[in-house]
C-alpha cells in the first residue's frame, strides 16, 4: 500500500533559472523507512517543503495518504509529523513548554500520546526545566522529533535529522525511528551521510534535483557493475595523481585513508591493479579488492549522469 506518491515534480527558483527538483517520481510504501540520499543542493529539502505543503511545485502531484498537497494541504498537516534541517522550536521556551505548545497546537495533550513519545520523552525529561535553545545538539534533535510525534502523525517527514550530531546520539536516534517503524509509522527521511543509507528500507541517490537510482541499499550495491580495488601509499596524493592519467584506469578517488579504483577493462585483475600501480614508484604499497558502498555506488552514477549531461550537450551544438 502506497503512502506518499510522487508524480514528476519540478521546482525552479530565481524565475526557472535554478532547477531545485528536477522531474522526481517515487513512491514510498506504507511502514517504510525511505530515505532521500544526497549532498547539499540535492533537491532534499525543496522536495521536503512540497510534501508538507509548506511549499508549492511548478509542475507535477504529489500525495500523503491519498491527500493531494495542494487540494487537501489541511489534513495533510493534520496527519505528518515534520523535522526540519535546521532547529526550529522556540529557543526561549522550555523542552516541557515546547512540548505542551505543539501538543495544544494539534488539540491533543502529551499524557494522551505518551506510549507513541515515552522512549524519547524519558531521556529529555531531566532537561524538562532547560531553554530549548541551551539543549546540546543530540537533545535538541530527541526534543524536535518529540515535538513533531506529539500528535501521533502517520507519516513522519525528517529533513537531515541527523546533521551535525555525534555519532553515539546519530545511533540513537536511528534506533528510535527502528522503533516507530514497527508502530507503523511511515518515515521518509534526508540525508547527506551515505552510511544512514544502509539503515533505510529503500533509497533514493539524488544530486542536482535529479533522482539517479531507486532500490533497496543492496540492490544498489550489486549494480556496481566493476571491480573495486582500495589502494593506499606512503604518498597517496601523489599515487591519486599519477593514476588519473593513466589510460587504463576508469575511475579514481579518495575514500579515508584509502582511495578507491575502477579499470577501463571489465576484467582487470588484481595483479594488472598492481603492475600500473607500481610503475608511479610508489612507496608502501598496499592494494586490495573492496566490496562497493552506496558512496561508491553513488559517485559512479554521478560520473555516468554528468558524461551523459556532457554528451548530451556536444551533440546539440
Amino acid at each position: 500500500m502506497i503512502s506518499v506518491e510522487v508524480k514528476n515534480i519540478v521546482k525552479t527558483y530565481n524565475k526557472g533559472e535554478v532547477k531545485a527538483v528536477n522531474d522526481v517520481s517515487f513512491d514510498v510504501n506504507k511502514g517504510e523507512i525511505f530515505g532521500l540520499i544526497g549532498p547539499d543542493g540535492a533537491g532534499k529539502t525543496s522536495l521536503f517543503r512540497i510534501l508538507t505543503t509548506l511549499l508549492l511545485a511548478d509542475r507535477g502531484m504529489a500525495t500523503v495518504e491519498n491527500f493531494d498537497v495542494v487540494k487537501n494541504y489541511k489534513e495533510i498537516r493534520n496527519i505528518v509529523g515534520y523535522m526540519p534541517g535546521k532547529f526550529s522550536l522556540y529557543q526561549d521556551l522550555t523542552v516541557e513548554e515546547n512540548l505542551t505548545f505543539f501538543a495544544t497546537v494539534f488539540g491533543t495533550t502529551i499524557e494522551e500520546n505518551y506510549d507513541l513519545i515515552k522512549d524519547i520523552y524519558e531521556q529529555i525529561k531531566p532537561f524538562s526545566d532547560r531553554r530549548a535553545g541551551k539543549l546540546s545538539g543530540g537533545m535538541k534533535q530527541k526534543l524536535a522529533l518529540c515535538c513533531a510525534l506529539i500528535h501521533k502523525p502517520t507519516v513522519l517527514f525528517l529533513d537531515e535529522p541527523t546533521t551535525g550530531v555525534d555519532v553515539v546520539s546519530r545511533k540513537e536516534f536511528w534506533d528510535m525511528l527502528g522503533k516507530l517503524k514497527k508502530l507503523g509509522i511511515t518515515i521518509v527521511v534526508s540525508t547527506p551521510y551515505m552510511d544512514e543509507a544502509t539503515l533505510c528500507d529503500r533509497i533514493a541517490l539524488m544530486q542536482n534535483g535529479s533522482i539517479m537510482s531507486i532500490d533497496t541499499p543492496d540492490n544498489i550495491i550489486k549494480h556496481f557493475p566493476k571491480t573495486l580495488f582500495a589502494l593506499k601509499a606512503k604518498n597517496i596524493y601523489k599515487l591519486l595523481q599519477d593514476l588519473r592519467t593513466n589510460d587504463e584506469v576508469e575511475n579514481c578517488y579518495a575514500s579515508g585513508e584509502f582511495m578507491r579504483l575502477t579499470m577501463k577493462n571489465n576484467d582487470a585483475t588484481l595483479e594488472a591493479v598492481t603492475r600500473i600501480a607500481e610503475e608511479t614508484h610508489a612507496e608502501d604499497l598496499e592494494i586490495k579488492v573492496v566490496k562497493p558502498s552506496i558512496e561508491d555506488s553513488f559517485i559512479r552514477l554521478m560520473n555516468e549522469n554528468y558524461s551523459e549531461t556532457n554528451s548530451t550537450k556536444n551533440d546539440g551544438k
